[in-house]
């Protein structure tokens, strides 16, 4: 059934959006389906083979207060649609945790049922969305077991890069928490695992804290100084989008963004642009110098020369992309000397790593991802959507 979750990558993830959470090593690589949606409805039944197969006690209903409040945060946190119905099942004692409670959120897209496992603890602070999976341990706390486990689930070969941390006290006595790393430099990407307090249930997710809104932590997290835009700086919407220039679902982004958003909004929304080159591509990051570059010799050039190179994606590759981006620079109107020296001594590249270091802290490995006043989207899935999100945003909405 894992297989269901993941996608053959070969140089490029051409789906509603470019995967960055992918096994580096050789020209195939596995990208697992980390969107909240598309693993519960691909695969209803994997997420209740992942709960505890003895029967919990019942628990005490959670308020509807607490219900709406949980459903707010996944919404939000994991980027579903507003067009998705998410509703709170029956909550039961979790046989996992003595301090916890386990429940299925509902979930309902208009042509698909499905429901995702989740845990809460019992003071209603904290949240567990094992969406990774639930793994009984025959020996407990066993380091080679959970990585043959994380192996299993990436589809990783042995050559691949993958480190487990050691394990620590969580926010949350019931469970420690470890960090384990995938890839290696530039590459290298971090998660977190959980682990019950008695060392057999591994549980890949996050531990959430409850009482922190993602939407005002994503625009805590944000940085709007002194970076390129579009539109002027006192719009009630703000857009913010991380996107790398060599993915074809970015480019789709671009062009809904110019020929619809910004025609149908005008002045009322603001589009700032973040860099976020995913590794695997292999001249994104010279053209991300290159746009970087443009801003800081004429930041009205930006948005012109990123645009030109999205239009001509296909003609672009390893081998012309420097000769491309200085011809679009010169027909946007930068000076080709400037530009030429720039991106040769990549002075711009401090840039790109502050971009992408701000992607990771907010948890961003797809592209394109977007804020939008603070609320995630992410991909391409519908108009619709984004539409949705910029209404509700001018109507001073979460």
């Amino acid at each position: 059934m894992r297989d269901e979750l993941t996608k053959i990558v070969q140089g490029r993830f051409e789906s509603d959006w470019c995967g960055g959470k992918e096994n580096l090593k050789g020209n195939k690589s596995k990208v697992n389906l980390l969107g909240f949606v598309l693993i519960i409805l691909v695969c209803a039944g994997f997420a209740l083979a992942m709960m505890p197969a003895n029967p919990a006690a019942q628990a005490p209903a959670l308020s509807e207060a607490t219900g709406e409040k949980i459903i707010h945060y996944i919404r939000f946190k994991f980027a579903v649609p507003d067009t998705v119905k998410l509703s709170m099942g029956a909550v039961q004692s979790s046989p996992l945790a003595s301090d916890f409670n386990q429940a299925f959120v509902m979930v309902n897209d208009g042509n698909k049922l499905g429901q995702q496992p989740i845990l809460i603890s019992k003071d209603n602070r904290y949240l567990i969305v094992p969406s990774g999976g639930i793994y009984d341990l025959q020996t407990a706390n066993s380091s080679s077991e959970i990585e043959q486990h994380l192996r299993q689930m990436y589809k990783l070969p042995a050559t691949s890069k993958l480190v487990v941390g050691s394990f620590k006290p969580s926010n949350y006595p019931d469970f420690q928490e470890a960090t384990y790393t995938l890839g290696e430099g530039a590459s290298k990407d971090d998660h977190t695992i959980l682990l019950t307090r008695d060392g057999k249930h591994l549980i890949v997710s996050d531990l959430f804290n409850l009482s922190i809104d993602p939407q005002q932590q994503a625009l805590r997290g944000i940085s709007l100084h002194d970076e390129p835009t579009q539109g002027p700086p006192n719009a009630p919407v703000t857009i913010v989008e991380y996107a790398d220039l060599e993915c074809p679902t970015c480019a789709r982004m671009n062009e809904f963004l110019e020929t619809q958003v910004v025609p149908r909004y005008g002045d009322k929304v603001r589009i700032v642009f973040k860099e976020y080159p995913l590794p695997f591509h292999d001249w994104s990051r010279t053209a991300a110098i290159a746009c970087q570059c443009a801003y800081e010799i004429d930041p009205a050039a930006f948005v012109p020369l990123r645009t030109a190179i999205f239009r001509n994606q296909q003609q672009i590759n390893i081998t012309n992309v420097r000769d491309t981006v200085l011809n679009f620079g010169e027909q946007v109107g930068i000076d080709r000397v400037k530009l030429s020296g720039c991106l040769d001594a990549q002075s711009s590249f401090p840039r790109i790593q502050r971009d992408v270091a701000e992607a990771k802290r907010l948890d961003v490995n797809q592209t394109p991802t977007v804020f939008i006043n603070g609320r995630l989207l992410v991909g391409l899935p519908s108009e619709d959507a984004y539409f949705q999100a910029i209404d509700q945003a001018l109507r001073g909405g979460n």
